[in-house]
C-alpha cells in the first residue's frame, strides 16, 4: 500500500458564527479516546456569507460530515441533497454526513431532548392524554414540541414574552396537521397555565448565566410533574431548584447536549457511544 492509498482518518466538524463557545469538539474528542477511534473533530467559523462555500467544499476537505449551529441550521438546507424527516418538518438540521456522494442533513435536537429525559427520568412519558407547558419560542423550542407530540402527549401549551412568535409556531404546527394539540397562553398568565400540566420545559434562556431570571410561581404545578430546563449554565437553575424543593422530579439540560451528538458520532466514526457519568464530568469540568 502506497502513502497514498493508506485510508485517512474520519474528520468532522461544527460549524456556527460565532462558534467559539462550542464544547461539541469535547464531547466527540471524548469518545474518540473512549473507543480508541482514529478520527478528529473541529470547530470553524463560518460567516453566513461563506455558508455555501464552506459546505461545497466538504468533500474536496476530505471530510465525512459534522454539525451545524447558530445562525447556519436553517440555512443550510439549501446547500445538501437529502433532507431528513425531521429536518423537513423543522426546516432546520444541525447534523450532515455523506453517504456514498450525497450530502445528508437532519435534526437530533428532538432526539437528544427525549433520550436525556428517557435517561434520567425513565417512565417520563407513560401517562397517556399528557399535557405539557413549554416556556419559550425560539429555536429550541421547534424539536422539543415535534418530540412531545411524537412521544404521544395530547396537547403542548406554548407560552412565550414575545405572544406572536409563539403563534408563529403553533401555525408551523398547525400546517403539519396538529392544530388541535398546540396551544398559546399568554406571557402574564404562566403560572396559573402550570395547573394539571404533567411536564413543564424552560426552552428559553431566562435563568442562564448573565440573563434575566425566569420569574414564575410553581404552586398550581402538580408534584407529580416532571419539570426539565435545556439550561446547562448553571448545571441547576433556579428553575429546576424550586421544582425540586417542592418534591417534582427534575432533570437538567446537559444531557440534552449530550445526546443529540450520538447520532452524528455514529454517522462519522461508526461506533454509537453512551451518554455516560464521566462524559458528564468531562464536559463539566471543562
Amino acid at each position: 500500500m502506497t502513502k497514498s492509498e493508506v485510508p485517512k482518518a474520519p474528520k468532522a466538524f461544527v460549524i456556527g458564527w460565532p462558534i467559539e463557545q462550542s464544547k461539541s469538539p469535547l464531547i466527540h474528542g471524548h469518545w474518540l479516546k473512549q473507543h480508541e477511534l482514529a478520527g478528529s473533530y473541529e470547530k470553524i467559523a463560518v460567516e453566513p456569507q461563506d455558508l455555501e462555500k464552506f459546505v461545497g467544499s466538504l468533500r474536496d476537505q476530505s471530510f465525512v460530515g459534522g454539525n451545524v449551529t447558530i445562525p447556519h441550521k436553517q440555512a443550510v438546507l439549501a446547500h445538501v441533497d437529502v433532507i431528513h424527516d425531521t429536518a423537513k418538518r423543522l426546516g432546520a438540521a444541525n447534523t450532515l454526513w455523506f453517504e456514498g456522494d450525497k450530502l445528508h442533513a437532519d435534526n437530533t435536537d428532538g432526539y437528544g431532548f427525549l433520550a436525556n429525559l428517557d435517561q434520567r427520568a425513565p417512565g417520563w412519558d407513560a401517562k397517556q392524554g399528557a399535557h405539557a407547558l413549554v416556556i419559550g419560542a425560539g429555536g429550541a423550542a421547534r424539536p422539543i414540541i415535534d418530540g412531545l407530540i411524537n412521544r404521544n402527549f395530547k396537547k403542548v401549551t406554548l407560552v412565550n414574552r414575545t405572544r406572536a412568535r409563539a403563534e408563529e409556531l403553533q401555525q408551523l404546527f398547525a400546517a403539519l396537521g396538529f392544530a388541535d394539540r398546540v396551544m398559546v397562553e399568554d406571557w402574564d398568565n404562566l403560572s396559573p397555565a402550570l395547573v394539571g400540566k404533567d411536564l413543564l420545559v424552560n426552552t428559553s434562556s431566562l435563568g442562564m448565566v448573565g440573563q434575566p431570571a425566569l420569574e414564575i410561581d410553581l404552586d398550581v404545578l402538580p408534584t407529580s410533574a416532571l419539570v426539565t430546563d435545556i439550561v446547562y449554565n448553571p448545571l441547576e437553575t433556579d428553575l429546576l431548584a424550586a421544582a425540586s424543593i417542592r418534591g417534582n422530579r427534575v432533570v437538567d439540560g446537559l444531557g440534552m447536549l449530550l445526546h443529540q451528538a450520538v447520532p452524528g458520532f455514529e454517522h462519522w466514526f461508526g461506533t454509537r457511544p453512551a451518554v455516560t457519568d464521566g462524559l458528564r464530568t468531562r464536559i463539566l469540568e471543562a
